[in-house]
C-alpha cells in the first residue's frame, strides 16, 4: 500500500507532460516489459482457464490504473483512494457473513463526506472515474486470487502485466508517445517498479494466504495512507469533514470482515502440455 501511494503521488508530476492516461500507460508499459523479460513465461505453466484469467486480469489492471489516474488528476489523492476502496470493501462485505454486509452503509456515508456534494464543487467526472476504478479493483482482487491459486509465485503477472501494457498502449499510446523524452522514459521505469511491479507481486502472494474478505479488510488502511502521502508529498491538506469521511470508510473496511486466513491455500497445478499431446 505504501509503494502504491508513493508511486501514485510521484506519477502526478507526469500529468503536465503526459496527462493522467499517459502517465498510467508509461508505468504499465514498463511493468509489462520488465516482467516479460525477468520471468519469461512459458505456455506449459498455464491451463487454458488460468491463461484466460491472466489475460482478463491484465485488461482489468489496465482499466483500473487508467481510471484511477484520471480520478487522481481531478480529486485529492486521499479522496480518490477512499472512493476506489469501495471495490475491495464490496468484496469483503459480499464474502463476509451476517452483519458484515451492513458495513457498506457507513462506507457510503464516508464517501459522501469526502466529496461534500452540498458545496457544489465535487468533480463529478473525478468521482465517476474513481467509482469505475473501484469496480475494476473488485474484479482485480477476485482474478488475482484465482490466478495466484492456479499459477505459482508471480508467473501469472508475467502474462497479465504485458497484456495490461498492450491495452494501455492501444488506449493512450498514440497520443502519448510523441510527447516522450528520454528523461520521461527513465522516470517511467522507476515508477513502474514502485507501482505496479512490486506491490502487485506482493498482492498476488498475499492473496494466496488470505481470504478476499481479509485482504479487503487490510486494504482499508490504504485511504489513510493515501491521505498521509497526499499531505506530505503533494501538500493536499484535507478539511475536517473529509477526514471524518475517510475515518468512516476505514472503519467500515475493518468492520466488514475482521478474520480471514485461508485455511488451505490450494497448490498450483503444473500442466504438462506435451503429455496431453
Amino acid at each position: 500500500m505504501v509503494f502504491v501511494q508513493l508511486g501514485l503521488a510521484a506519477s502526478v508530476g507526469l500529468f503536465d507532460s503526459l496527462g493522467p492516461e499517459g502517465a498510467a500507460w508509461l508505468r504499465l508499459a514498463w511493468a509489462g516489459v520488465l516482467l516479460l523479460v525477468l520471468v519469461r513465461p512459458r505456455r506449459s505453466w498455464f491451463t487454458r482457464s488460468s491463461l484466460l484469467a491472466c489475460v482478463a486480469l491484465g485488461i482489468v489492471t489496465a482499466a483500473m490504473t487508467i481510471l484511477f489516474m484520471a480520478a487522481a488528476a481531478r480529486l485529492p489523492l486521499g479522496t480518490a483512494s477512499a472512493i476506489e476502496f469501495l471495490g475491495p470493501l464490496t468484496v469483503a462485505a459480499g464474502r463476509g457473513r451476517g452483519v458484515a454486509r451492513l458495513w457498506v452503509a457507513p462506507a457510503a456515508v464516508g464517501v459522501v463526506l469526502l466529496t461534500e456534494p452540498w458545496h457544489g464543487e465535487a468533480d463529478l467526472a473525478g468521482v465517476g472515474f474513481a467509482l469505475g476504478a473501484a469496480a475494476c479493483w473488485a474484479a482485480y482482487i477476485l482474478l488475482t486470487q484465482y490466478v495466484g491459486d492456479e499459477v505459482s509465485g508471480i508467473k501469472g503477472l508475467a502474462v497479465s502485466m504485458p497484456v495490461a501494457g498492450v491495452v494501455a498502449t492501444l488506449v493512450a499510446g498514440p497520443a502519448t508517445i510523441p510527447a516522450l523524452t528520454w528523461e520521461l522514459v527513465l522516470v517511467g521505469l522507476g515508477l513502474a517498479l514502485l507501482v505496479p511491479v512490486v506491490p502487485f507481486a506482493l498482492e498476488m502472494l498475499a492473496l494466496r494466504r488470505l481470504s478476499t474478505a481479509a485482504f479487503g479488510t487490510l486494504m482499508s488502511l490504504e485511504p489513510a495512507i493515501a491521505l498521509v502521502v497526499g499531505l506530505v508529498v503533494l501538500h493536499q491538506v484535507p478539511g475536517a469533514v473529509p477526514v471524518i469521511g475517510l475515518v468512516c470508510v476505514v472503519v467500515a473496511g475493518i468492520g466488514a470482515e475482521r478474520g480471514g486466513a485461508r485455511s488451505r491455500p490450494p497448490a498450483p497445478v503444473a500442466v504438462d502440455l506435451s503429455a496431453r499431446a
